[in-house]
């Protein structure tokens, strides 16, 4: 079966704690959905070759982000953005870029309790697809960074989907709030089409590591 094409170009945004299931979420979704997966922690371990999350490291990520989101958008390629959007100012600031490229946004919040959340983070193995890039966070950092959330509010229009659920069932979801919005057409007679690729911005991972002369940023 082919992948579902957007009605219109769609901005699909992740909130949630560390460990619920973003990034499974928007690989997931990039295998039903003609749209483009632009990760942030894969980004930064290809720029990096040791991150630190230093602020400056943060502010780089999150410009390629949002420098390639916007190219994505503006040539009318839905983008799934998988960072945490953490902060209210920074979905804001995403949303007039959508607004601005004639683009849906949709805010998906993927809830889960914070004890299984972290206890995810702590069982994290580099070896599983989902996992390599992440984070690596103790119980302070994951703290920290859980207490520096800024929950959506109501006139944010954000989807709830469990963290806990099962794809199929959070796929159930996400495609029942598509159609709601008339942003989906899920008539089987359609034409699908395979996603575009990240047209070389972000290495393929069987086509190696990138030359790391190449490859590190040096913050001055």
């Amino acid at each position: 079966m082919g992948k579902i094409i957007p009605s219109k170009p769609l901005l699909v945004l992740l909130y949630g704690f560390p460990g619920s299931g973003k990034t499974f979420f928007a690989r997931q979704l990039c295998e039903q959905l003609v749209a483009v997966h632009v990760h942030g922690d894969r980004m930064r371990a290809e720029l990096f070759e040791n991150p630190t999350y230093s602020k400056d490291e943060n502010h780089i990520v999150s410009s390629l982000m949002n420098y390639m989101t916007g190219e994505f958008l503006n040539a009318g390629v839905s983008v799934v953005y998988d960072t945490n959007v953490m902060r209210t100012a920074q979905r804001r600031a995403l949303r007039n870029m959508a607004t601005k490229a004639g683009v849906e946004t949709v805010l998906v919040w993927l809830q889960i309790d914070t004890d299984t959340a972290f206890g995810r983070v702590s069982r994290r193995d580099r070896r599983k697809l989902d996992d390599r890039y992440a984070q690596p966070l103790d119980r302070a950092k994951f703290d920290t960074v859980s207490n520096g959330m800024q929950n959506p509010d109501a006139t944010e229009h954000y989807l709830v989907v469990s963290g806990k659920h099962v794809f199929n069932t959070q796929k159930s979801a996400i495609l029942r709030h598509l159609l709601d919005r008339k942003l989906i057409n899920l008539d089987p007679n359609a034409n699908h089409i395979s996603k575009p690729g990240l047209v070389n911005l972000v290495p393929s991972p069987a086509a190696g590591r990138v030359d790391l002369n190449r490859r590190n940023i040096s913050i001055r």
